[in-house]
């Protein structure tokens, strides 16, 4: 069995968590390496299964990652998460579906594609602060942060974008800065740890790179039951979910989640990459 981890050019070994799932596979037998998704000189049918890991620059590379994936479904090589998975991942309109199944999301109003752009026409009147963003994105790329009185210059900043990419217009919660952000981390559909994430006092963004402090927690089982519902709404053959949402007074507002390529915090929870290799194995099996 040989299994290609994907990852990018600014990760060709993997980051360091991951790359202790190859010893982890290869202790079943399983022949595991790191692959650049837009690669050209690896011949992708050599591989059993592909697993998306590290692949942090596709959406800087939209058109390019899209033909990719049209590529590796017509071979039929096998993926986890599955192909249809990640189209429907990569694009956060899906968050417009979720909505509509009764899943609780942060106030969100969904931008098409425009030439004529005009944000004050769009945000709601009780809004105080709003969070503006491509809707194909990841690690808040393009994301600004506004007042409702910049909202004009926030316009006229995103008009050229607004033609080429569909927008989310999200209501500012500034609980994000002091409750911080949770992540709910499921393997084959199961709920295995959550971690908190708070950003540096006076930021938004909870990611490391900026500064972010992670913290693994213990969630409450309502809260992990709401997470659960969101996963179970996705189809089966799910290897790993995040599910990252802010709680409010036992409430989880969902922000997006993640089956392309997230962080799975194993460093932060004993036994989360053994529960992770446990879910490659059943799913392959």
């Amino acid at each position: 069995m040989k299994i290609a981890l994907l990852t990018c050019e600014k990760l060709p070994n993997l980051n360091p968590e991951d790359q202790k799932i190859i010893p982890a596979l290869a202790k079943h037998n399983i022949e595991a390496t790191a692959a650049i998704w837009d690669d050209k000189t690896t011949n992708w049918t050599d591989f059993d299964y592909l697993i998306f890991r590290n692949t942090w620059d596709y959406f800087e590379k939209e058109t390019e990652f899209k033909i990719w994936l049209d590529q590796i479904a017509q071979l039929e090589i096998k993926t986890l998460n599955p192909i249809k998975i990640i189209t429907q991942n990569i694009h956060k309109f899906y968050l417009r579906e979720m909505e509509q199944q009764g899943i609780t999301i942060l106030p969100t109003v969904f931008i098409d594609k425009t030439e004529h752009l005009n944000l004050a026409e769009l945000i709601p009147a009780h809004w105080k602060k709003a969070v503006i963003k491509p809707a194909f994105s990841a690690g808040s790329y393009l994301t600004e942060v506004f007042e409702i009185s910049e909202v004009q210059a926030i316009s006229e900043k995103y008009k050229t974008i607004a033609a080429e990419k569909e927008l989310l217009l999200q209501e500012f919660m500034p609980e994000i800065q002091t409750l911080g952000e949770t992540s709910f981390i499921f393997f084959n559909k199961k709920f295995s740890h959550a971690v908190n994430k708070t950003p540096v006092e006076g930021d938004f963004r909870v990611q490391s790179l900026f500064g972010g402090k992670y913290t693994l927690v213990q969630p409450n089982k309502e809260v992990i039951e709401k997470a659960q519902k969101i996963v179970d709404s996705l189809p089966k053959d799910l290897l790993y979910a995040r599910v990252d949402g802010i709680l409010i007074e036992n409430e989880l507002y969902l922000m997006e989640i993640e089956c392309i390529e997230p962080d799975l915090y194993f460093d932060l929870s004993e036994n989360s990459l053994e529960r992770f290799v446990a879910a490659i194995i059943k799913l392959i099996a």
